[in-house]
């Protein structure tokens, strides 16, 4: 069935509407935009109850250990509503407020001895993420400290939209390859020893490989694990969640004050999966996947209010398997 043509109108205004945001954004002070995605989150929260229920479903299958808390779902999906909101503006900001010469303000590598040899290595690297704190986060610092990265998205409808936010996305050096259409391109970079980051915490239907997350089968896409067993890449799986400054070691000239305060995040490593280690079991695939997953489980455990809950990680789940009829 063909595609039915966009409408060029409507995604020039759109277009324009999300500039307009930026613009707005940009003018603002940050203390004046915090406080209005601040409302923002709470509007969405109040009165899109549709989002809303979704969230707080997702939460207490997660943890059903707080159902002796009756109000303790209720306090992630707000907390939720309102970093994932807070996100938005700082990505608009990104371009302006992170650069060479301040990352530290924004930005902590406690375990900068686990990346810096998989970086530096000529192996390629899968640094495997969520829809967790600041995913975006890691592909820019990356490439502001000059390695050659590459990040896998799906391609917006909108074609002036996505214009404007690959090339948002690519300001401090990353490559963006299309989720869809850019297979040779992947393979290259992978060939190449490239560094290449990838969400891995969508719903892959029916024929993906299906194992625990939250206590509950999640159908994972294969290709993560396939990718890393055919050009012997490295798993990095990683997390950039917002984190208090204080628990980190200061700059001198660090305001706790500063209306930027809470534009902090710290990239953290789950786990590091070497390929080589599964070259001989028979369900490479399933262990690889449900390792990775495992350890984005245990990043989200820690801030569980910076995951998008929002999505139906569980949508598709086993099929029960048919009773084999007995011989007569």
């Amino acid at each position: 069935m063909a595609k039915k043509p966009r409408n060029r109108t409507a995604d020039y205004a759109a277009y324009l509407a999300v500039r307009a945001l930026l613009a707005v954004a940009q003018m603002a002070t940050p203390r004046v935009a915090y406080a209005v995605a601040d409302g923002v989150a709470w509007f969405v929260y109040t009165f899109v109850r549709s989002r809303r229920r979704v969230a707080l479903e997702n939460v207490r299958a997660a943890f059903p250990e707080l159902a002796a808390d009756p109000g303790a779902a209720d306090r992630i999906v707000r907390g939720m509503f309102r970093h994932l909101i807070r996100v938005i503006v700082e990505l608009l900001w990104l371009p302006r407020k992170l650069h060479i010469g301040n990352w530290r303000k924004h930005l902590a590598l406690p375990e900068c001895d686990r990346m810096l040899p998989l970086m530096l290595d000529e192996r390629p690297v899968l640094a495997v993420t969520a829809h967790f704190g600041n995913w975006e986060m890691i592909g820019c610092a990356l490439g502001l400290f000059g390695f050659r990265t590459y990040a896998i998205a799906r391609v917006l409808d909108n074609p002036y939209i996505e214009r404007f936010v690959l090339q948002f996305r690519q300001y401090t050096g990353q490559t963006i390859i299309a989720k869809k259409d850019d297979f040779d391109r992947l393979t290259a970079a992978m060939r190449a020893g490239g560094k290449v980051a990838t969400l891995a915490d969508q719903d892959a239907g029916e024929r993906g490989v299906f194992v625990d997350f939250f206590g509950r089968p999640a159908s994972t896409h294969k290709a993560i694990a396939l990718m890393a067993m055919e050009f012997d890449a490295v798993i990095l799986v990683t997390g950039t969640p917002r984190v208090r400054r204080a628990d980190y070691p200061q700059r001198p000239d660090y305001d706790p004050h500063s209306p930027l305060a809470a534009m902090f995040y710290a990239v953290k490593v789950a786990d590091v999966i070497d390929p080589r280690e599964y070259a001989n079991d028979p369900n490479a695939v399933r262990a690889i996947t449900a390792r990775y997953t495992a350890g984005l489980e245990r990043l989200i455990r820690q801030h569980p209010e910076q995951y998008f809950w929002l999505h139906r990680r569980w949508k598709h789940q086993p099929a029960a398997k048919k009773a084999k009829p007995r011989a007569a």
